[in-house]
């Protein structure tokens, strides 16, 4: 069986939304929904990937629960960064660039979830199917939020 697989890419794909999401929140924290609310998804993506690590053993593999972190030092970085872009002509363009990136990033999670979902399903593994059906809908509101943002800023930042 190649779940394990699955998994491994699975925890690596959180991961990389989490911080996806963790990095959008930093780079505009000057609109403070876009900051807040991108870090409350980071969470759950952080969440995911403990998860993920939970059940990871019983299909071969030994995952971080804690993958998802900052190190101050980035942290700092990724302020003054989200600090100057704030300031700079414009940050709205940037917005765009990086909601389409994470949006993407939670599409390609989302694959990954209804991969190991087909997966827990054919096996009968209960406890793999219990967390698919925990996690993906948090997953799937992960890029519905993306994407209206996407949509509520596009037509103000493309026509200004």
């Amino acid at each position: 069986m190649r779940i394990g697989l699955a998994l491994r890419q699975l925890h690596r794909d959180e991961t990389d939304l989490a911080e996806g999401l963790l990095h959008l929140s930093e780079r505009h924290r000057v609109d403070h929904e876009v900051f807040h609310l991108a870090r409350d998804l980071a969470g759950w993506s952080a969440d995911h990937v403990r998860r993920i690590a939970e059940v990871a053993p019983a299909y071969g593999e030994d995952l971080d629960p804690d993958a998802v972190g900052e190190s101050r030092l980035a942290e700092r970085v990724r302020e003054r960064l989200g600090d100057a872009l704030g300031r700079s002509s414009a940050p709205e363009l940037a917005l765009l660039r990086d909601l389409r990136e994470v949006y993407l990033q939670a599409q390609g999670v989302s694959v990954d979830w209804e991969l190991v979902a087909q997966a827990a399903q054919g096996i009968r593994h209960h406890d793999l199917l219990d967390l698919t059906r925990r996690c993906h809908p948090e997953n799937l509101r992960q890029a519905r939020w993306a994407n209206a943002k996407l949509k509520e800023s596009a037509t103000q930042v493309l026509l200004s």
